[in-house]
Parts: structure tokens; sequence; C-alpha cells
């Protein structure tokens, strides 16, 4: 039973980083249109996504050739996460 719920909340896991790997594309695409800033989506996609920039800006350089390669660093390590919390779900159910 205990089994069950860890398969739950990591089936639940995933799919919130899929929503934010979203979110970020979605983000990234919206920065080659340069749209209203005022606008209250543009907002709140900026404050979600804007932390995990700064982050990744932190500790790597991003900006190669006029482009911020941030987006792609993290939609990456996400990924990565997603197949491994997808392997420790997998060795948990059998």
């Amino acid at each position: 039973m205990i089994t069950d719920i860890i398969i739950g909340l990591g089936g639940i896991i995933i799919s919130l980083i899929n929503v934010y790997i979203w979110v970020i594309i979605i983000s990234a695409l919206l920065s080659f249109v340069n749209p209203d800033p005022f606008n209250p989506i543009v907002q709140f996609l900026y404050r979600v996504t804007n932390p995990a920039y700064e982050l990744v800006r932190r500790y790597i350089p991003t900006n190669m050739g006029g482009l911020d390669f941030a987006p792609f660093i993290i939609i990456i390590a996400l990924q990565v996460l997603i197949v491994i919390l997808s392997s420790v779900i997998h060795h948990l159910a059998f």
C-alpha cells in the first residue's frame, strides 16, 4: 500500500515537472516576440521562471552569441530528473 502511495506521488511530481517544462518553453518563446510586460500572464511566467534562470546563470555562462541557453539547460536537467524519478518509481513497483 505504501508503494502505491509513493508511485502515485511520483507520478504527480513527474506531471508537475512536465508542466514546468512547458511553462519554460512558453516563456522562452515569448521572449522572442517581446510581449507586454504588464500582461498578468507574462508577469506570472516571468515570476515562475526567472528564479530558475538566475540559479543556472549564477553557475553557468548561458549567453552565447546573443542567445540565452538557460531555458535549454533547465529543460535538459528536468528531463534527466524525470528519467531518474521514473526509474526509481519503476524499481519500487517491481
